[in-house]
């Protein structure tokens, strides 16, 4: 089995390519173990070259809200009054730290998700 580094994106189209090949072979099969090492590389060179950008702070509350069934009215002990979560999830008014700090050790939100800046709504004037 001849496996060769990732360094460009010409190996990395091409470990691609040959996962693909690859990918209904059977765990424990010399090209099950391919596989696995391909699928390794794989994910390191993506880790370093391509990596993930955090989540903007509201669209990460509003999925969590999602997810787990819950409504806007469930933020009030997070947020504040119904109107103060109103203004946060319409991007009229910024997360305060301690706003921050409740979301994320209430309902678990990364707190270095929730410190990323976002836009804010401009107010008509």
């Amino acid at each position: 089995m001849q496996i060769w580094p990732i360094r460009n994106d010409a190996d990395y189209q091409a470990a691609l390519a040959e996962i693909e090949t690859l990918f209904s072979a059977r765990p424990g099969t010399p090209e099950g173990d391919r596989l696995e090492i391909l699928a390794t590389l794989v994910d390191a060179y993506e880790a370093k070259h391509t990596p993930i950008a955090a989540p903007d702070p509201i669209a990460m509350i509003e999925y969590i809200l999602e997810s787990r069934g819950l409504a806007r009215r469930d933020l009030e002990p997070y947020i504040g009054s119904r109107a103060r979560v109103s203004e946060v999830l319409n991007r009229r008014r910024a997360l305060t730290l301690e706003m921050i700090r409740k979301l994320h050790q209430g309902l678990g939100v990364p707190a270095e998700v929730l410190i990323q800046p976002y836009d804010l709504q401009q107010q008509a004037a």
